[in-house]
C-alpha cells in the first residue's frame, strides 16, 4: 500500500476539514496533490522528499487516497471540484477557498515542525495556489507544477496567476523564489501563465519548462504529458531525461529554502 507507512490526522480551519497524511522528520514540505488525489505517484514523490530529509504533509483535498490516476477517475473528481466552494476554477482575479485552508495548515505544521519556514508543492489543480501560500510569511519555498487554474478559457485567463492584482503586488513585494514548472505544449497550463509569472516575479520566478514534441521536435517527452513530478515523470535510470532534472531541480530548490547552510 503506497500510504502505509503515513500516519493520518484530520485538520479543521474555515470551516474546512481534510485528512492530511503525515510522514518523515525534517524540514516540512506541504503538498498539494493533483487530479484525482493522493495516487501511488503522488505518494512516491512524497516519499522522494522524506529520503532527502524532509518530513511530509499531503492535504487529502479531493478523490479518494491511494488509487492510481486513471482519466475517468479525473473526470469525475474534476467535476466535484468545479461545483465545490473551496475551488474557483475559472475566476482570474481570485484565490480560491482552499488556499486559506492551507495556509492555516502550513501555520500548524510550521508550529510543530520549526525551521526557516515550510515548502509547498501544488500540482495541477492546485499548482497555482504556491503563490497563494506566500500570502502568510510561513511558505518560503512554494513549487508550482504545471499551475493549471484558472481553466485557460480565453486570453485573460491564460495569463492568469489566479490572484488578484493587489494579491499579486504583495507576493511579489515579498521577493521569495517560487520555482515552476511545466511542458511547453501542455494546454492546461499556457505559456501566458509564465509569463506573467516572469514578468510580475522577476528573477525570483525559476522554471523548468521541459519541451513538448509540439513545438521541439524529437522532444524525449509525450504529446499529451502534463504531471511532471509524478504521472509523466522518466524511470530514476533516466537522470538526464528534462523531467528528471526538473525533479532534480526541485529536490534540490527544497532544500536550499528550507536547510539553509
Amino acid at each position: 500500500m503506497p500510504l502505509a507507512d503515513y500516519r493520518i490526522e484530520p485538520f479543521s480551519a474555515d470551516e474546512i476539514t481534510h485528512d492530511v497524511y503525515h510522514r518523515g522528520t525534517g524540514p516540512c514540505v506541504l503538498i498539494a496533490p493533483e487530479i484525482p488525489g493522493i495516487t501511488p505517484n503522488v505518494a512516491g514523490f512524497a516519499d522522494r522528499l522524506v529520503d532527502r530529509g524532509f518530513s511530509v504533509a499531503i492535504a487529502s483535498l479531493f478523490g479518494t487516497p491511494g488509487r492510481p490516476s486513471s482519466t475517468r477517475r479525473a473526470l469525475g473528481v474534476i467535476a466535484k471540484a468545479c461545483v465545490s466552494r473551496e475551488f474557483h476554477v475559472l475566476a482570474t482575479r481570485d484565490s480560491s477557498p482552499a488556499t486559506a485552508w492551507l495556509r492555516a495548515l502550513a501555520r500548524d505544521l510550521h508550529r510543530h515542525h520549526g525551521g526557516p519556514g515550510v515548502g509547498f508543492v501544488g500540482m495541477c489543480f492546485t499548482g497555482g495556489f504556491g503563490l497563494a501560500m506566500l500570502l502568510d510569511d510561513t511558505v518560503v519555498a512554494p513549487v508550482l507544477s504545471q499551475p493549471s487554474l484558472p481553466f485557460g478559457l480565453g486570453g485573460a485567463r491564460k495569463a492568469s496567476t489566479g490572484l488578484s492584482a493587489d494579491e499579486l503586488a504583495t507576493v511579489a513585494a515579498k521577493g521569495c523564489p517560487a520555482l515552476g514548472l511545466r511542458f511547453t505544449g501542455d494546454a492546461l497550463v499556457p505559456g501566458e501563465r509564465f509569463a506573467t509569472l516572469k514578468h510580475a516575479l522577476g528573477d525570483n520566478f525559476v522554471h523548468e519548462e521541459i519541451p513538448s514534441p509540439s513545438d521541439t521536435p524529437g522532444a524525449e517527452t509525450g504529446k499529451q504529458d502534463h504531471s511532471v513530478l509524478t504521472e509523466h515523470l522518466a524511470p530514476d535510470d533516466q537522470p538526464d531525461h528534462p523531467s528528471q532534472v526538473a525533479l532534480a531541480r526541485t529536490l534540490d530548490f527544497l532544500a536550499e529554502r528550507l536547510t539553509p547552510a
